[in-house]
């Protein structure tokens, strides 16, 4: 009988794993604190569980830690791990330390159905949502994870399209029977789903929006979710809420050459993000096969960030990192799938 894992619930789903075990109501901290505290790999590893009640345990659960099954490491100290997801598929995350801080960039889904166009993950299609379990293992077995200072949900997949499960990971994430994070050391990044509302009422994370043009045409032929959800509304919805103080929002723009990076498109979106306090990320287009967009130069870049700046917008330019391991995301999970890794 294939059994369930225990890595990704939360306090109260562990209290009725613990009632249908004959646990007393106790048990159900003790078994988070077993796999969010001191990250047991077995059952049998929970010494102060009674052995009768463990053993009860393993005929129906498993921790669900599962470590990943390849990686990529890059020149720059950045490594791209491939942890499996399910028969055949597999989802990736990429941490990238810095001299101050240690970040994990984590999917939510196999595959994408957002399709945009400059994206390897959503040529994959979609595939499934992952589990709390699944989604968290990423960061439970990575094998740095005591390093960890940050995490970015920007990996395989839109976060907001799996907000149940998501939803499920912040909550072990930052509660005190899980991790304890502080809020402000998680970002959720999302393209404007429909699970956004429901993040700025329930969620304390900072926020990253992506763009990628002020421009309601141009983004849709780079995005098609522009035409079920607009950036103009996306936007009203932000500015109704409060990023003045624990929570941040920025947006994320790559800047693609003779597309989106002249000094009109830097002046429209300055416009467009008037009043709402918030950070632009400019960020290299890393090249996938088949999509006939270019990197923009680093001085047409620089140009676009000074204007940003001038106009009153903080805006920087994001370091680009693990070039040399498939730097794009997505494309190591697809090669894995091909069979071509």
């Amino acid at each position: 009988m294939e059994k369930t894992p225990l890595l990704g619930m939360t306090l109260a789903e562990l209290k009725a794993v613990a009632s249908d075990a004959g646990l007393p109501g106790y048990a159900a901290k003790q078994l988070a604190d077993w796999l969010y505290k001191k990250k047991v790999t077995s059952i049998g590893a929970m010494t102060n569980l009674a052995a009768a009640k463990r053993a009860a345990l393993e005929e129906r659960y498993e921790v669900g830690a599962v470590p990943p099954t390849h990686c990529q490491r890059s020149t720059d100290g950045t490594v791209k791990y491939l942890f499996p997801a399910g028969t055949g598929n597999f989802v990736e995350s990429v941490y990238i330390p810095t001299d101050d801080r240690a970040t994990l960039c984590v999917s939510s889904q196999v595959g994408c159905k957002m399709n945009c166009l400059f994206c390897m993950t959503g040529k994959q299609g979609f595939t499934k949502n992952l589990t709390a379990n699944e989604i968290l293992n990423q960061i439970q077995s990575l094998p740095e994870h005591d390093r960890l200072t940050n995490l970015v949900f920007m990996g395989m997949g839109e976060p907001l399209d799996n907000t149940d499960e998501l939803f499920k990971v912040l909550e072990i994430l930052t509660s005190d029977y899980g991790y304890a994070w502080s809020p402000k050391r998680i970002t959720v990044s999302t393209i404007g789903a429909r699970g956004l509302r429901r993040f700025l009422e329930e969620s304390d994370c900072h926020l990253a929006v992506s763009l990628h043009s002020p421009y309601p045409a141009e983004r849709l032929s780079l995005m098609p979710v522009e035409k079920a959800f607009p950036m103009h509304g996306v936007l009203d919805m932000i500015r109704q809420y409060d990023f003045s103080h624990q929570r941040r929002v920025s947006f994320e723009y790559i800047v693609f050459k003779g597309l989106n990076d002249s000094d009109q498109h830097a002046r429209t979106l300055a416009n467009l993000l008037r009043g709402i306090p918030c950070r632009v990320n400019l960020i290299r287009f890393h090249a996938i096969p088949n999509v006939p967009l270019e990197t923009s130069d680093l001085g047409r870049m620089e140009a676009f960030r000074d204007l940003l700046n001038a106009k009153g917008i903080t805006c920087t330019i994001r370091a680009s990192r693990g070039e040399d391991i498939f730097a794009a995301c997505g494309m190591l999970s697809t090669m894995k799938k091909e069979g071509k890794e």
